[in-house]
C-alpha cells in the first residue's frame, strides 16, 4: 500500500533569474491563453484515462468525463478540475518542476531580449502560463493507480515550490489559480465563458463554467462526410457565419498520412464591389481553436475561403517564422490546393452550366491562384473560363480555337481583346464587332493582371483591351494602306485637331478607317495603360491623371473629316474639329463641366443653321 505523501520543499534551479517574470512577459502574447492551456491538459488527462481503460491497464469507473471551471470573485480563484488520469507525487516533480523547467536556461538565455511574438513555446511551459495571470498555483491531485494517495503542490511564483499531502479523494486534478492584482478581469464569469467557447467550442468532452455547458460537442469535419447532408454543412456555416448566406459549395478534408489534416473549407460568394476579408479561416489542433491567422497553412489565394481546418501536427504555440519552417506545413499548403483543383475540375466536368453560373464567384479563386500558384495555374488552365461580351463561356484553349482564324496578328500571335467596362466603352465594342472580332469582358480588379498573366504563361497570345488603338491597328495584319488623303491634307488635319485639344500633347493620327466607323477615336496605348492602372492601385492616380488619353486617331475615310480637309475658312475648320473631337470624348463620358457646355451652345449653333 503507498504511504502517505511526506511534505517536501524544494528549489528549482535556475541560474540566471527568475523565470517567471519572463514567462508572463514572453510565453504568449495573449493573457487568456492561460485557460487554454489548463484547459487543453484537463481534456488531455480524460482522454488518457479511456486510453488506458481501454487496453485494459484501469478496470475502474470511468463516470461522466468533464472539466469543470469555476470562479470565486470574492476569493479571486478561479479552478480548473477534472477527473482524469491524475498524477501521483513521483509523477508531479517529474511533469511539473523537471520536465517544464528543462529547458529553462536556455528558454531564458535565447529570449529574454525578443520580442513576445516570436515566442513558439517550444520548452513545455503550457502548464506556467498559469502564473500569466496568478500569483499563486495550487494543484491537488489523485492518480487512477491502485492504492495511490492524493498530492498537492503549491508554488507562488517564485522559484520555490512544495509538495504535501493532498486532499482530494476522487481521481483526477484540481488546479487552483489565486489571481493576481492585475488580472482580476479574468475573474469576471462572462468573459471567461467567452473564452472557453472560443478556444472549446467544438470539443466533445463536456466543459462546464459554474455548472453549465459551454461547449456544443462533436465537430462536423471530424464526421465522415457520407454521414452529412447538404443541409448539415450549410447549417454549419450559418453557425459559423451568421452574418453570411449559403456557401457556393465546400470541400470536406480528410487526411490521415504522410500528415493529419481534416476540415471544411467553404467557397462563399464574393461581392466584387465590397473589400475582400480574409482571416476567415480558423485553425484547430484536435478541436482546439488556435488562431485565425492562417498565412501559410492555407496557400495565398484561398485565404478569402471560409472554414475550419484541424491538424495534430501543427502545435498549439506557433510563431509565423515556425510555419514558414515547418515541413508538415508545406505540405498541408500543397495538400489544400490540390484539394482545392480536384474539387473545382469536379465541378467543372460533372456540371458545365452550374459551373458557369457560379464563376463571377469562383473566378476570384481561380485566377488568384493561378497568378500566385505555379502548380495550381498549371491545373487551372482547364476549368479557367472566359466570358464574352454575348454571355458565353469559354476555357483557354476553346476560345484559343474561336479566335484563331480571324484574331491573328502577321506575326502569328493571337490577339484577344477585351473589355474592362462593357457600357463605357460600347463605341469601341460596335467599331471591333464589324471586323467580326470577339469581345472578352474582364472588368473584375484582378483581370488587369489577369490579363498579364495569360501572355506570359499561354504559348503566343497578346491581350489588348479594345481601346488601346483604332479597331485595324489592334490587330495588325500587315495589310498595306493606301493614302486617302494627301501629305497637304493630313499635315492640316493635324495641326487643325491639335489647335482644338485641350491638351496639346496628346499626340494626333491621321489612319484609314471604315468609313462608317467614327471620324475621332480617342485611345490609350496598352503599356501606358497598364502602367497607370498599377500606379492608380497604389494610390497615384492623381500622377497618371495627364495620361488618360494618349492618341487621337482622325479616320482618313469618314466623309465629315473630308469635309474638314476641304473647308478653306479657319474658322469652319476648326469649330468642326472641336466638335468632332467633342463627339469623341463624349461617347467615353470624358466631357464634362465648361467642355460640355461649350459642346452643347456649339451644337446648337449647328442645329440653328
Amino acid at each position: 500500500m503507498s504511504s502517505a505523501v511526506e511534505e517536501e520543499k524544494g528549489t528549482i534551479s535556475i541560474h540566471t533569474e527568475n523565470i517567471f517574470p519572463i514567462i508572463k512577459k514572453f510565453l504568449y502574447s495573449d493573457h487568456e491563453i492561460f485557460l487554454r492551456e489548463l484547459v487543453s491538459n484537463a481534456v488531455d488527462a480524460l482522454q488518457k484515462l479511456k486510453r488506458i481503460s481501454a487496453i485494459g491497464e484501469y478496470d475502474g469507473e470511468i463516470g461522466e468525463a468533464k472539466v469543470e471551471v469555476k470562479v470565486d470573485a470574492d476569493a479571486k480563484t478561479i479552478t480548473i478540475s477534472d477527473n482524469g488520469i491524475g498524477m501521483t507525487a513521483e509523477e508531479i516533480k517529474k511533469y511539473i518542476n523537471q520536465i517544464a523547467f528543462s529547458g529553462a536556461s536556455e528558454f531564458l538565455e535565447k529570449y529574454k531580449g525578443e520580442d513576445k511574438g516570436q515566442i513558439i513555446g517550444q520548452f513545455g511551459l503550457g502548464f506556467y502560463s498559469a502564473f500569466m495571470v496568478a500569483r499563486e498555483v495550487e494543484i491537488d491531485t489523485l492518480s487512477w493507480r491502485p492504492e495511490a494517495t492524493p498530492a498537492r503542490w503549491v508554488c507562488d511564483g517564485s522559484t520555490e515550490f512544495s509538495i504535501s499531502a493532498g486532499s482530494r479523494t476522487e481521481r483526477g486534478t484540481t488546479i487552483t489559480l489565486h489571481i493576481a492584482e492585475d488580472s482580476e478581469e479574468f475573474l469576471d464569469s462572462y468573459k471567461l465563458r467567452e473564452i472557453l467557447s472560443k478556444y472549446f467550442k467544438f470539443i466533445p468532452t463536456p466543459i462546464e463554467l459554474d455548472g453549465e455547458r459551454v461547449n456544443t460537442g462533436e465537430p462536423l469535419w471530424s464526421k465522415s462526410p457520407a454521414d452529412l447532408t447538404d443541409e448539415d454543412y450549410k447549417k454549419f456555416y450559418r453557425d459559423l457565419y451568421p452574418m453570411s448566406g449559403d456557401p457556393l459549395f465546400w470541400i470536406h478534408l480528410n487526411v490521415d498520412f504522410p500528415f493529419n489534416l481534416t476540415g471544411i473549407l467553404y467557397f462563399p460568394k464574393v461581392d466584387p464591389k465590397m473589400e475582400v476579408q480574409k482571416d476567415k479561416i480558423k485553425l484547430y489542433s484536435r478541436q482546439v481553436f488556435i488562431t485565425d491567422e492562417v498565412k501559410d497553412v492555407v496557400p495565398e489565394f484561398l485565404m478569402l475561403l471560409h472554414g475550419i481546418i484541424d491538424s495534430p501536427d501543427i502545435p498549439l504555440n506557433v510563431s509565423r517564422s515556425f510555419l514558414q519552417a515547418d515541413g508538415n506545413v508545406k505540405k498541408i499548403n500543397s495538400h489544400i490546393t490540390k484539394k482545392v483543383a480536384d474539387k473545382l475540375a469536379e465541378l467543372y466536368r460533372d456540371d458545365r452550366d452550374a459551373y458557369e453560373q457560379k464563376w463571377q464567384d469562383i473566378g476570384v479563386f481561380v485566377k488568384y491562384g493561378m497568378l500566385t500558384e505555379p502548380k495550381f495555374n498549371d491545373r487551372a488552365k482547364d476549368f479557367c473560363l472566359v466570358r464574352n461580351t454575348d454571355g458565353k463561356f469559354f476555357n483557354i484553349e476553346e476560345y484559343r480555337e474561336k479566335v484563331r482564324y480571324n484574331q491573328t496578328d502577321k506575326d502569328d500571335n493571337l490577339v484577344w481583346l477585351y473589355t474592362s467596362d462593357a457600357d463605357a466603352q460600347a463605341v469601341y465594342i460596335d467599331a471591333v464587332k464589324k471586323r467580326d472580332y470577339d469581345v472578352l469582358v474582364l472588368d473584375h480588379v484582378l483581370d488587369n493582371h489577369f490579363a498579364q498573366h495569360l501572355e506570359r504563361v499561354a504559348e503566343k497570345i497578346t491581350v489588348k483591351r479594345i481601346d488601346g488603338d483604332s479597331p485595324d491597328k489592334l490587330i495588325d495584319k500587315g495589310t498595306p494602306e493606301l493614302d486617302l488623303l494627301t501629305s497637304e491634307q493630313k499635315e492640316l488635319a493635324i495641326a487643325t485637331f491639335k489647335a482644338a485639344l485641350v491638351n496639346d500633347k496628346l499626340d494626333v493620327k491621321i489612319e484609314n478607317l471604315s468609313a462608317d466607323d467614327l471620324p475621332v477615336t480617342l485611345t490609350q496605348s496598352e503599356q501606358m495603360r497598364r502602367m497607370r492602372d498599377m500606379y492608380k492601385a497604389q494610390g497615384m492616380a492623381d500622377f497618371f491623371g495627364s495620361m488618360d488619353l494618349t492618341s487621337v486617331i482622325v479616320n482618313a475615310n469618314h466623309p465629315l473629316v473630308n469635309q474638314l480637309v476641304a473647308t478653306e475658312d479657319e474658322a469652319n475648320r476648326n469649330v468642326l474639329a472641336a466638335q468632332l473631337y467633342d463627339l469623341a470624348l463624349l461617347s467615353q463620358g470624358k466631357l464634362t463641366g465648361k467642355g460640355l457646355s461649350e459642346f452643347v451652345n456649339r451644337s446648337l449653333n449647328f442645329l440653328g443653321k
